[in-house]
């Protein structure tokens, strides 16, 4: 078997989410365990980190064993890297994106992919002009509770699927007890903060590629926390949303709801739950775990007492999963699908086209807020 060695420039390397995610956790595996096999080779990637501190950059870099730069343009003008990923700011993906379709780097992105449709589109005919493949993160499908959850819809445990809900989130602190636990980019609207952008590009991908296609959308936002501290101790208005509530109708005709915090304190199995009532089955899955139920173990509830509580534990009435997986990490999962596209021309779900579907998912969702009425999500041709 033929080693190949494939450059990779990996912006934005010092976050939490590339140096964690996309290389403790996914690429430095794959290359120190000899590379990923595609067909007769071995695909070993060489990773150069791309980051705006040179000492954090350096030091990241030394960490993982990789090259690094603060110059993008240098690392995008050096022949030897065929890929570039962008996991830096959102407020600076699009035009670090669009420099490396120029420059005629294969492109792997963090969502998301754009600002908006419109500039979601235009990145995509760029790519397609320039003959570049391309790629979007989609991590959450490949989460053990997800993949369980996936699994039972393919096998038509749910029978008509009549309903679904999804909740997520915890409390961020506000920094000034106890420091906040996410950067406060995340709650400034010219940095490309809000929960919609940030999380709904998640859950387009996980219901759509679960359920099949969402109609329409009706959003409600709010800002549970109007002021914060940052990372230095000055205070800051937040200038957008922190919780969102949202309606979802399927082409099935089926109804959901999506739940999002950043403002509510966890009383549920998990930090993120998905539940679809379907007529044969019901199943709830966290990140990890995953049960299920049906008609045959349900209780046959008929009516409430305002009196008397009926001392029914309704938990009991589920059965946990015992799948072993394989599961690997979802980022990885994510990487090694791209990378055999990218070197021999695999099939690939996630591309930049699904990346701007997240996009427009969020999109919708803003329009619903602001005019106040149901949006249609129909697909872009």
């Amino acid at each position: 078997m033929a080693t190949r060695t494939i450059g990779i420039i990996l912006n934005g390397a010092t976050g939490r989410i590339c140096s964690t995610q996309h290389l403790a956790n996914a690429l430095v595996p794959i290359r120190d365990e000899g590379g990923l096999a595609v067909g007769a080779d071995r695909i070993v990637p060489r990773l150069k980190l791309v980051g705006r501190d040179a000492a954090r950059t350096e030091a990241v870099a030394k960490k993982f064993n990789a090259e690094w730069t603060t110059d993008l343009a240098q690392a995008l003008a050096d022949p030897d890297y065929a890929i570039f990923f962008d996991a830096a700011a959102t407020s600076q993906r699009l035009a670090s994106l669009v420099q490396a379709i120029a420059a005629g780097k294969h492109i792997y992105s963090e969502k998301p992919v754009a600002p908006s449709v419109v500039h979601g589109l235009a990145l995509l005919g760029s790519a397609q002009s320039h003959g570049v493949k391309h790629g979007a993160v989609e991590d959450k499908l490949y989460l053990p509770g997800l993949q369980k959850l996936y699994r039972l819809a393919q096998s038509d445990f749910f029978g008509r699927v009549v309903g679904f809900r999804i909740e997520f989130g915890w409390w961020i602190f506000d920094g000034t007890e106890v420091p906040g636990q996410r950067p406060s980019w995340n709650y400034k609207r010219k940095e490309g903060g809000g929960l919609i952008l940030d999380m709904y590009p998640h859950w387009r991908y996980v219901i759509e590629n679960t359920l099949g296609t969402i109609r329409r959308v009706a959003t409600l936002l709010s800002t549970a926390t109007p002021e914060r501290v940052d990372e230095r101790g000055q205070r800051y208005t937040v200038d957008v949303e922190d919780t969102a509530s949202t309606l979802v109708e399927m082409q099935s005709g089926a109804v959901g709801t999506i739940l999002s915090s950043w403002a509510t304190r966890v009383r549920r199995d998990d930090l993120l739950t998905f539940q679809i009532d379907g007529t044969k089955g019901s199943a709830i899955a966290g990140l990890h775990k995953c049960w299920t139920t049906t008609n045959a173990q349900i209780p046959r509830t008929a009516h409430f007492s305002i009196t008397t509580d009926a001392n029914i534990d309704y938990r009991s009435h589920w059965t946990e999963i015992q799948d072993a997986g394989p599961f690997k990490n979802p980022y990885r999962v994510g990487w090694e699908d791209y990378l055999r596209h990218v070197v021999a021309d695999a099939p690939l779900k996630a591309d930049l086209a699904a990346g701007l579907r997240d996009v427009q998912f969020a999109e919708a969702c803003y329009a619903s807020m602001k005019d106040g009425k149901w949006v249609s999500l129909e697909p872009h041709s």
